[in-house]
């Protein structure tokens, strides 16, 4: 499979770089609407989420690079090449998140009204962004036969996609990013709900790509790794804990008390 859409005179176009574009727009997209139904201003919206993204994808760089030092030491001028793939979503997730607390508390804001907008439009982001990864051709799961992966009635492109060097690999970056799909629309739905509690939505989204990535990264076999320990796994189990921890705490409060669709809520600046 060839990542490269086309190139000319040194300069490459890649898949990986055009899907990570369009994951970002429809994020934005997403978040906004979210934001505008509240009445908070496009130009404060998107002042945070520029940041937020820059930030994010130097947060998920870093992430990628620390882990795997021992390769990037040696190989100093790779750190930069980021159309290459290597972005870590849990670097790039805390990098985003404390980039939304310093922004949010500038303005003396309040923080996780602002993470509910955010996480809808970011695990949908997620669910598009790991088809780069399959134009990359990684974070892909064990070897496995041609016979298993027709048996999982997926597109032939899918299926020539995952063979890599005469070998056929699982489509872990699939079932992430089918996963994820699944994560949004329920946090859709869920956020609608009558008495849903500020915060809710961040903390099922904790909860579920908490979940998600922990039994993915099992499979994968590019997984970053730390005295033996995938740590995207550790990562994970943290973000599911703190998530579950949140969610029995909104589930303690009472039926009408700092709702999320009340737009009157005062932890709300509006502009």
């Amino acid at each position: 499979m060839n990542p490269i859409i086309f190139s000319f005179k040194g300069f490459e176009l890649r898949w990986y770089s055009v899907i990570l574009l369009i994951a970002f727009i429809v994020a934005l997209y997403i978040v906004n609407r979210e934001a505008k139904r509240f009445e908070i201003s496009r130009d404060f919206m998107f002042n945070m989420i520029f940041w937020t993204i820059i930030f994010g994808i130097i947060g998920a760089r870093l992430y990628y690079v620390l882990f795997d030092w021992e390769y990037f030491s040696s190989n100093i001028g790779e750190i930069i090449k980021i159309w290459n793939g290597g972005l870590a979503i849990h670097g790039g997730v805390i990098a985003g998140l404390l980039t939304i607390i310093v922004y949010t508390k500038k303005y003396n804001l309040r923080t996780i009204r602002y993470l509910d907008f955010m996480v809808v439009g970011l695990i949908l982001g997620q669910a598009i962004g790991r088809w780069g990864n399959f134009f990359n051709q990684e974070a892909h799961g064990f070897a496995t036969t041609l016979a298993h992966l027709k048996a999982l009635h997926i597109p032939n492109f899918i299926i020539n996609g995952m063979q890599i060097n005469g070998v056929y690999y699982e489509p872990t970056f699939l079932y992430e990013s089918i996963a994820c799909l699944i994560g949004f629309i329920i946090i859709c739905i869920v956020r609608r709900s009558k008495h849903i509690k500020v915060g809710t939505p961040t903390a099922l989204y904790m909860v579920i790509y908490g979940t998600i990535r922990f039994f993915i990264e099992r499979n994968r076999t590019d997984a970053l790794e730390l005295m033996g320990f995938k740590v995207a796994m550790i990562v994970s189990a943290i973000m599911f804990i703190i998530g579950l921890i949140m969610l029995i705490m909104n589930l303690k409060k009472g039926m009408f008390v700092d709702l999320y669709n009340d737009k009157n809520n005062k932890d709300v600046l509006r502009y």
